[in-house]
């Protein structure tokens, strides 16, 4: 079942544009991070469950990139365009091969079920 996103004739047209641009930016260096690693965590300074996925990778043995935006302080507001996009509520976010895993308890079981291993093998 596909994820429900309002549809662009429910969006007035004078602010079709604003939302369609609307950190821009950062969502196209997500879309470059994710598609140049194998392994992407977004994630933010403070938080210690992003700290917990990238010790849990760390002791796998598996290489990942990291973008850290902001902190439970700052960049709040381009972290939610990073939710809008994935519709995941919380960081980290993981993703393996292009595909969003979930977050470190997600990663945690894919490494302890062998499964993060085979999606790198695939």
């Amino acid at each position: 079942m596909p994820r429900p996103l309002l549809d662009e004739t429910a969006i007035h047209p004078a602010i079709r544009q604003k939302v369609a641009n609307l950190h821009a930016d950062l969502l196209r260096q997500a879309q470059a991070e994710v598609a140049g690693n194998a392994v992407m965590v977004f994630g933010m300074s403070g938080n210690p469950w992003v700290g917990k996925a990238r010790k849990a990778l760390d002791a796998a043995g598996v290489a990942h990139g990291y973008l850290e935006i902001g902190s439970y302080f700052s960049q709040w507001r381009r972290r939610n365009a990073l939710k809008m996009w994935t519709g995941w509520p919380t960081f980290p976010m993981v993703f393996v091969r292009g595909v969003l895993v979930g977050g470190a308890e997600d990663v945690a079981r894919l490494i302890e079920t062998g499964e993060l291993k085979k999606l790198l093998s695939a």
